[in-house]
């Protein structure tokens, strides 16, 4: 079990992928998956989320994502990005043996047995829980329990009025290893996400607070006073100037950098896993999206490039370019350099 105080890449991705499942967000959901298999969930590990997650969030909602997941894959796989199969589940037990293996699983992740009048009241949704959700979804082993938690508490979080539920599984996610500093990282990324309300209830349960604070001053960095560079020549063709403008700290977690291409210079076929917009400062550029046409860009224009989204972006063939980039950072990183652009794909700008 993790008893770092960090959540990995793979972990982060979790809890967005399964708050936006909640709520039905399907563009936020594609943009979840794609940060997630882009941080190494497998294929199986995120269709094993979605499959849990109709215990939580009903048959709809899930069914509705496992079929955005089959596009989000499939259009990956036409970028060239061939994402991890991952592995399938083992073999779950049936009948009383399913049933006990479900209850010990139960009263291991809560602490101790479950019960209580309501299943007095109830019995059916004992039974259910114990032999179906704790048993035969529980002890599929292709998941390990800190993600399917992470999977339930982000969904959890997302539904208004379901406060009692979550602070169970907050309470279930630390029962199995999870720390309170991993699950406020969950948290943040869910904020990062763009999945406020669902941090702000996580957080809540587990007893962050608003504080007063020292109101931060206001900070200018004045044009020119960065250190520019070349761009290297691994990642880009033709002549390229890299001027950073701010790095991703403070709160924000974006940085920006003005980056200046000559005529025919152009950046290689890239990802980002947060996304980046481009907002065109002078002249006239390309842009182009994997397997669509490109696109010319002039000074005004603003381009958002979705994460996970395989792109490249560069000068005119006969009139240079300056954009401003700002890009999202996830876990220290913002870029993932793929193969250059041919010239022939360059050739297909005509502006």
């Amino acid at each position: 079990m993790t008893t770092e105080q960090t959540l990995s890449s793979k972990q982060r991705a979790i809890a967005p992928i399964a708050a936006a499942t909640a709520t039905g967000d399907i563009p936020k959901l594609t943009a979840a998956l794609n940060v997630g298999l882009d941080a190494g969930l497998s294929v199986s590990d995120t269709k094993e989320i979605l499959v849990q997650l109709y215990a939580y969030t009903g048959f709809p909602r899930s069914l509705n994502a496992l079929g955005e997941l089959m596009k989000v894959v499939d259009s990956r796989k036409q970028r060239g990005i061939n994402d991890a199969p991952g592995s399938e589940p083992g073999p779950v037990p049936t009948g009383a043996e399913l049933r006990a293996l479900g209850t010990a699983n139960q009263t291991k992740l809560s602490g101790a047995p479950v019960k209580g009048p309501l299943f007095d009241f109830a019995p059916a949704i004992d039974e259910y829980l114990k032999t179906h959700l704790f048993g035969d979804i529980f002890a599929r082993n292709n998941l390990d329990w800190q993600s399917r938690e992470l999977a339930t508490v982000g969904a959890l979080a997302a539904l208004p009025g379901a406060e009692s539920q979550l602070g169970s599984h907050v309470r279930i996610s630390m029962n199995v290893g999870l720390s309170e500093s991993q699950l406020l990282r969950a948290a943040d990324a869910l904020a990062q996400a763009g999945q406020g309300e669902a941090a702000g209830r996580l957080r809540g349960q587990l007893g962050q607070r608003e504080t007063t604070a020292a109101t931060p001053e206001q900070q200018i960095t004045r044009a020119g006073s960065q250190a520019s560079s070349a761009g290297p020549s691994d990642y880009f063709t033709g002549r390229v100037r890299v001027e950073p403008v701010w790095a991703a700290e403070g709160g924000i977690n974006a940085s920006g950098g003005m980056v200046s291409f000559d005529p025919g210079a152009r950046s290689a076929w890239h990802t980002h896993p947060l996304g980046q917009r481009l907002v065109v400062m002078s002249g006239v550029g390309l842009t182009q999206e994997w397997g669509k046409p490109v696109q010319v860009i002039r000074a005004g224009d603003v381009v958002t490039c979705p994460p996970g989204v395989k792109h490249w972006h560069g000068a005119a063939a006969t009139t240079a370019m300056t954009h401003l980039a700002v890009t999202g950072t996830l876990d220290g990183k913002n870029v993932t350099w793929m193969e250059k652009v041919s010239d022939e794909q360059y050739a297909q700008g005509t502006p």
